[in-house]
């Protein structure tokens, strides 16, 4: 059996624009998000007894998601997900200001970034396609940007986001999905202490107090952040670990989350770089949920990569195509 596609009104975004929610229902997985922000609004898998519920932290409505900006719930974010120094890059000579959103520095696309913008919709095989035209020197990013990204099901109810772009002048892209996951169902309590996380990682970015890197990577081997074998979740996390495996162009193991209570595994390989592991120790009101109650997996380009030489380059160039795929695999044990 194909995807089964619905979709249905969803309210509207700021400044009136009508928003959709499409939902997607194969292989045991049925995933709903809105053309708002490119959100993740619900994503319902069955545990180990087949219970099916739902494992993102979501909100309501498109109002609910644009009154709540701080956590990016869900959200598709660019036009650089992570943060940029200073919100300022030097690239072929030209020195580009940027919005700032995370003090002085610039975070996830800058204060009105992918997330809070209506994208456009349209059926796929196997799913659906959202797109936009970011024009150039939104955020302060140079180049017009064409950008679409596209959610499927495949038979097992796995669920794959492929991003594409193409821009008409040099600038950085890297984009991701900003849920924040509970695989004992999104209001059973904390996910940080009672899920198991391992990664494909021995390697991370070290950062300063403000999250931006300190130059290179550092091994992970006898610190906190080790994530090779499983083990207990712990807070205090919000860091780009760099994946192990070639950059052949292909999907390599990023990570796999466990919920011993419930059974259900997730399961993610991406075509990028790093991936950011954020335990979300700072939600407070208004944002609905407590401390610690998802963890973020965003696999992304290397955070402040436009100012980072060292670091593999994110510049999407003039009759290049950018291109992205990360797949998130649901099980159980």
């Amino acid at each position: 059996m194909d995807t089964t596609l619905s979709r249905e009104a969803a309210g509207t975004a700021p400044g009136g624009r009508p928003v959709e929610r499409w939902t997607l229902e194969r292989g045991g997985t049925r995933v709903r998000l809105l053309t708002y922000g490119g959100i993740v609004q619900s994503v319902e898998v069955p545990d180990r007894s087949g219970a099916r519920g739902d494992v993102v932290l979501g909100l309501g409505s498109a109002a609910e998601y644009a009154a709540c900006r701080g956590p990016y719930l869900g959200a598709l974010v660019g036009r650089y997900a992570n943060r940029i120094a200073g919100a300022s890059f030097t690239l072929d000579g030209t020195l580009y200001a940027l919005v700032p959103g995370d003090g002085p520095n610039c975070l996830h696309g800058g204060a009105e970034g992918f997330d809070r913008r209506v994208w456009r919709a349209e059926r796929v095989p196997g799913g659906v396609r959202l797109t936009r035209v970011s024009p150039a020197g939104e955020q302060g990013f140079p180049g017009r940007l064409a950008v679409s990204a596209t959610y499927t099901l495949d038979a097992a109810g796995a669920l794959a986001i492929a991003y594409e772009a193409a821009a008409d002048a040099p600038t950085p892209v890297s984009l991701t999905n900003h849920t924040y996951w509970n695989l004992n169902g999104a209001a059973s309590g904390p996910a940080v202490g009672s899920h198991e996380l391992r990664l494909g990682a021995s390697r991370m970015t070290p950062v300063d107090a403000a999250g931006i890197p300190k130059g290179g990577t550092a091994p992970v081997a006898g610190t906190r952040h080790d994530f090779r074998a499983a083990r207990v979740l712990d807070a205090g996390h919000d860091h780009n670990f760099a994946l192990d495996g070639g950059a052949d162009g292909g999907e390599r193991f990023a990570a796999e989350l466990y919920a011993p209570a419930s059974g259900r595994v997730l399961t993610i390989r991406t075509t990028e770089p790093g991936i950011q592991v954020f335990t979300a120790d700072s939600f407070a009101p208004p944002v609905p949920f407590g401390p610690g109650a998802g963890v973020a997996l965003e696999t992304q380009a290397f955070p402040d990569a436009p100012n980072r030489p060292e670091f593999p380059s994110a510049v999407l160039r003039p009759g290049e195509r950018y291109t992205s795929r990360t797949t998130y695999a649901f099980s159980v044990r």
